[in-house]
């Protein structure tokens, strides 16, 4: 019955000052969506992310020229010109990479690419014709690059679906030409014959193949960007392996190191100036990176919720304030200093509650409005939800507490004479 009355009392005591007990709630409510909205996005970036990389396949090695940042450490630093498509012929040959089942260079540059009014700037990529299984890719309309492209330096180029949408709209674009702008102080533009188009991939890929513009390599090298390094030789960005087993990942990238190091007069003992990188070596940086976003975005929800507790503690002690004669009242009548602990303790925890409720809903419906707009990704857990609700409980009863005690430890007859 204490507990039934205690209730009561306290019941009345939030119903008497209805906008103040609302105003106090405000700020829980904006901690508790805020933690559970922005988790909830955090998570599904992290997901889009790590399964953009993922959905790969574990069995894809990436040889870059330079340097690559992973885990915090960074690998060898060299030229980014360092690494020629000559390298990638010589990684193709079994004989030196037997397990390498698909060897796709490409060379990438950032233009501007043309139709008609349309224009869009984005990656342009020559490829050669292995580039399409290496990614498990398929052609929707039309062909793909073939190697009498690449050999012939022909002027093609197939479009991810997205690109071929922004550029075309609801027109068919294989066999209209676009217009590739050649970067530099010369500009001037190259005309390309659109032969194909892919399907949509889904984010399959990290670069996003759906905005790809993917054209013959010796193409790229030679009639857009200066794909050649000091010595004269054609270029690559990286090279993408393939290969066959995946347990033996490790054992192949060591054969191509090897393979490079003395191709590029390095000792076995030196540091390259290449890097092989594994799709499980992205997978794990990638998900070291996103935990910390995830955590970040997280503490800084919790901030909103802190302060929604320095609200409550504010708004209790003006309430201990105006009830100190009650307070008195109440202890000259025989009530007790846990009685008056437990009444005003009970407020703040309802306050947290009532407000945690009221977030609750409004962090689903924000997350879920994040979701359906397609601007990313955001996943709802039930741990977020949990977090949020057991935090705003626990700032109820941090904040409440300091107030609570004040208010059961005035003395009854001070209490009285209080005005």
């Amino acid at each position: 019955m204490d507990w039934l009355e205690s209730l009561n009392t306290t019941w009345h005591g939030l119903n008497a000052n209805k906008m103040r007990s609302g105003l106090t709630m405000l700020g829980v409510i904006i901690g508790v969506a805020a933690v559970i909205a922005l988790l909830s996005i955090g998570q599904g970036v992290q997901e889009s992310i790590t399964g953009s990389i993922s959905g790969a396949g574990s069995n894809l090695l990436f040889v870059a020229p330079g340097s690559f940042q992973l885990g915090g450490v960074e690998t060898p630093s060299g030229s980014a010109a360092s690494l020629t498509y000559a390298d990638a012929q010589a990684i193709a040959d079994s004989r030196n990479v037997p397990d390498a089942a698909i060897v796709a260079p490409e060379f990438t540059m950032q233009t501007q690419v043309i139709f008609g009014s349309a224009n869009i700037n984005t990656k342009v990529t020559g490829i050669t014709p292995e580039y399409l299984a290496a990614f498990g890719m398929e052609v929707d309309r039309g062909r793909f690059i073939s190697e009498g492209d690449v050999s012939g330096r022909g002027t093609v180029a197939v479009l991810g679906s997205d690109a071929a949408r922004d550029l075309f709209g609801g027109f068919d674009p294989v066999g209209q030409k676009i217009k590739v702008s050649i970067p530099g102080a010369g500009g001037g533009r190259v005309s390309l014959t659109v032969v194909g188009i892919l399907s949509p991939q889904g984010g399959s890929r990290f670069s996003d193949p759906d905005n790809a513009i993917l054209i013959p390599i010796t193409t790229a090298q030679t009639k857009i960007f200066d794909g050649r390094n000091a010595q004269g030789d054609a270029v690559v960005t990286s090279v993408n392996v393939v290969v066959t087993n995946e347990e033996r990942v490790d054992e192949i990238t060591d054969q191509i190191t090897t393979l490079l190091l003395r191709r590029h007069g390095f000792n076995a003992d030196e540091e390259g100036d290449f890097s092989v990188v594994s799709q499980a070596d992205l997978l794990a940086t990638l998900t070291q990176v996103t935990n910390i976003l995830v955590v970040f975005l997280g503490a800084i929800a919790a901030i909103s919720l802190l302060v929604g507790g320095i609200g409550i503690m504010n708004i209790m002690l003006v309430s201990v304030t105006e009830r100190t004669r009650e307070i008195g009242l109440r202890k000259a009548m025989g009530a007790r200093k846990v009685d008056i602990l437990t009444q005003f303790l009970l407020e703040a925890v309802i306050l947290s509650l009532a407000g945690g409720a009221i977030g609750i809903g409004l962090g689903v419906s924000i997350a879920l409005l994040v979701d359906k707009s397609g601007v990313t990704n955001a996943i709802i857990t039930s741990q977020s939800v949990m977090l949020a609700v057991s935090f705003s409980v626990a700032v109820g009863l941090f904040f409440g507490i300091y107030p609570a005690n004040h208010a059961a430890s005035l003395r009854p007859i001070e209490a009285l004479r209080y005005e």
